[in-house]
């Protein structure tokens, strides 16, 4: 998993927690790492699998929860960092559409070898799209919460609902839902 994913993680706890949770996970963690991340390097899934049930256990939330949480936070950071990607989109839909053929394109050529999710487009109307997530990690719960906060960028609004395919979570079904 690459380096930009656990410091924009550990940057959300210590915004939302404080430095003191931070260094808490990280200690109960037991990284191979130590903690000590760069943006461009590569570290393995299990390291945020610990951060995230260590999180889970210091705060009292459940780690779906927070994993959803990150994903509204890892939107607007990577917005920030990367603002091209999503000023070639006029509409939440769009660029939800767009995943795979153009933002995760735009991806590998930042990350080379990032492993990301797939999603295949069952379903597109003028406000509603159907699309299903798969991935080996499991983490539709972060997908959920960047496909919220791609509406709010845009200032819109969508019943977003999800249908687990395999109980894992490697393969998810989303319905998004335009309002207004």
């Amino acid at each position: 998993m690459k380096g930009i994913v656990f410091t924009e993680f550990l940057e959300m706890v210590e915004n939302a927690y404080g430095l003191e949770v931070v260094d808490s996970i990280i200690e109960k963690s037991n990284l191979p790492s130590e903690g000590v991340y760069t943006s461009i390097a590569t570290y393995e899934f299990n390291e945020m699998v610990s951060l995230i049930t260590a999180l889970s256990k210091e705060v009292n939330v459940p780690s779906g929860d927070l994993i959803y949480t990150f994903g509204h936070y890892l939107f607007s950071s990577l917005g920030r960092a990367h603002p091209e990607v999503i000023q070639n989109y006029n509409s939440p839909l769009g660029l939800l559409y767009s995943i795979e053929d153009h933002i995760h394109v735009h991806v590998k050529k930042l990350y080379p070898d990032a492993e990301l999710p797939s999603f295949k487009i069952l379903e597109k109307t003028d406000s509603s799209l159907t699309m299903i997530y798969t991935s080996s990690r499991g983490l539709y719960r972060l997908a959920h919460g960047l496909i919220e906060k791609t509406f709010e960028h845009f200032n819109g609004k969508a019943d977003v609902t999800y249908d687990l395919l395999k109980e894992d979570g490697t393969q998810v079904k989303f319905k998004i839902v335009q309002n207004g």
